[in-house]
């Protein structure tokens, strides 16, 4: 499977240049002959949106772009970061992703973890999403993340417990502490994650990050690929622009469910009554 990570500066609460902006890479990943594109965290907005929230909220399956987003997937699978707001929900926004894929939307996700603290203010704007699913993509069982999602492990687990063989997290990550030419020290946080998850969840991870800069807020970059053995395919630079390219092989997952017997091996019936009992403690 050919996979392509669109590293990419979104234009703040300008739906016009990011719509031409993607159609501009879905392009260029048709060319490489990429079989699945994925964008990063609000990919359509731009993200620190605060009062631009309302005007650039779409409704999935009433939304004008993604009639065409479904009709452009039909021979190329899409993730898409938008600010949802559906018929039955007005006035509640949230931050999701989308994946796209044979002309229909497969899956959506809203953001669980939405950090409202320091330079963030997520809390301010969106609703909380409260679910972590799998879902059955061409290329085999896949979950979706978004940017904070990625850092809790019980994000990763309910996926791995699921069944997903693929995770895929799209990010608006800021870099914090730099690093000289290995970019923000903070980035090395997202890496070990991408290499620890991979490993132990024996799934392979697909990390795309954003770049530019808003409102004195500069995104890291660094998107990258792990393979599920951990093994780093593929990793774009930092700060800039890139069409970050690489190969998964599907077979992957089962040499390394074959080596490694995490899979085989968890009790998530033991991490259920687990939960249950430590709930039940904590009101008592």
């Amino acid at each position: 499977m050919n996979i392509a990570l669109a590293q990419i500066a979104p234009h703040l609460g300008n739906l016009k240049k990011n719509w031409d902006l993607h159609l501009e890479t879905i392009a260029k990943a048709r060319k490489a002959k990429a079989d699945l594109l994925v964008f990063p965290e609000l990919s359509l907005t731009g993200y620190k949106l605060r009062d631009l929230v309302e005007s650039v909220a779409q409704d999935p399956d009433r939304a004008p772009r993604f009639k065409e987003l479904k009709a452009l997937s039909r021979d190329l699978a899409l993730v898409v970061g938008f600010i949802e707001e559906r018929g039955n929900e007005k006035g509640i926004f949230f931050n999701s992703a989308a994946f796209l894929a044979k002309g229909r939307i497969l899956h959506i996700h809203r953001k669980v973890f939405l950090p409202t603290f320091g330079m963030f203010e997520e809390g301010r704007f969106w609703a909380p999403g409260n679910h972590f699913g799998t879902f059955n993509a061409p290329f085999g069982p896949a979950g979706l993340m978004i940017c904070r999602d990625f850092l809790h492990l019980n994000a990763g687990y309910l996926l791995f417990a699921g069944g997903a063989e693929t995770m895929i997290t799209i990010s608006a990550a800021p870099g914090r502490g730099l690093a000289g030419e290995k970019g923000f020290g903070s980035s090395r946080m997202w890496e070990l994650m991408g290499e620890s998850l991979s490993f132990f969840t024996t799934s392979a991870q697909i990390y795309c990050n954003r770049v530019g800069m808003e409102d004195g807020m500069a995104f890291a970059g660094g998107s990258f690929v792990f393979s599920p053995r951990g093994k780093l395919l593929a990793q774009a630079p930092y700060f800039e622009e890139a069409l970050l390219l690489a190969e998964l092989d599907p077979a992957d997952v089962r040499k390394a469910r074959k080596t490694w017997p995490w899979k085989r091996d968890d009790k998530p019936e033991v991490t259920l009554t687990s939960l249950q009992r430590t709930l039940l403690r904590h009101e008592d």
